[in-house]
């Protein structure tokens, strides 16, 4: 019975990790036949200025945007539990951004940051503050990057959220009113901590999703400005694509499963402990 998943995990997921695994150890630029290097992509990329600077950056987005947007998620998912008027319409609101291609997504917020006729600097100028060229500036570009990453990864660990709250015993909330817990005593001792579960799932996966951001700076930023939003996924794109290098591609994307498997296992090992 799981022969067929099997089998689909083997050709489309194992196969492929064997091969850029292999490929990492070669010189293979597509026109011709790999050549056995060993390890000199590897240390290619440990003297490769562009690639620390991508691999920081990933580091500052993934850092700025998996906790401001899990907190924000947390609060809206709680404020969304309650029996408000239209909730279903502000529950898909807040979940639309994460259904909709993250190419126009990118293409409305080059249009808010727009430093001529963008509506972000037209706001700012109305309070007497002078606009800004967001994307253009390497010192505000990646902050630009990340309030956007910020806004499109609610909806989805909102909705998270959401059905874990659906499993919260109300017997709690109720036991901790008559005790004379207020709200916001209640959010910290008993909402939190029966959410530990969710927020472990939410949080591998939304530093895999921040690890692996690409389409979002190849339309805003494409990279730049002076590679101040240069991811590391961007890196293994360019490589691969621009460069035709796929043994270094593939050397790269190691690297980032290094950094992905790290994260997910002390995660776990920081949640087991917390458990125990």
């Amino acid at each position: 019975m799981v022969a067929p998943a099997v089998a689909h995990a083997a050709i489309w997921i194992a196969v492929p990790v064997l091969a850029t695994l292999v490929l990492s150890f070669t010189d293979y630029r597509v026109f011709a036949a790999p050549r056995w290097i060993g390890f000199g992509n590897y240390v290619e990329i440990w003297h490769d200025q562009v690639f620390r600077k991508a691999t920081w950056n990933t580091v500052v987005y993934t850092f700025f945007t998996v906790p401001f947007s899990m907190g924000i998620a947390v609060v809206v998912a709680v404020l969304l539990n309650q029996k408000l008027r239209l909730r279903t319409a502000y529950r898909a609101a807040f979940f639309l951004p994460q259904v909709t291609a993250t190419v126009a997504i990118a293409m409305v917020w080059l249009r808010i940051y727009n430093p001529q006729f963008g509506p972000l600097n037209g706001v700012l100028s109305f309070f007497g503050v002078p606009g800004r060229a967001w994307l253009a500036d390497p010192d505000w570009a990646l902050w630009s990057v990340i309030v956007v990453g910020v806004w499109q990864g609610i909806g989805l660990k909102m909705l998270i959220y959401l059905a874990a709250l659906q499993n919260v015993d109300e017997n709690l909330y109720e036991a901790a009113a008559i005790d004379g817990a207020s709200p916001v005593r209640q959010f910290f001792a008993i909402t939190l901590p029966m959410l530990k579960p969710a927020t472990f799932f939410v949080f591998v996966v939304s530093i895999i999703g921040a690890f692996q951001v690409f389409d979002l700076v190849y339309v805003l930023t494409d990279g730049g400005p002076a590679n101040a939003t240069t991811m590391m996924t961007y890196e293994v794109y360019r490589s691969a694509f621009q460069d035709f290098r796929m043994g270094m591609a593939c050397a790269q994307s190691v690297v980032l499963f290094a950094f992905l498997l790290f994260l997910t296992i002390v995660n776990r090992r920081l949640t087991r402990s917390d458990e125990k």
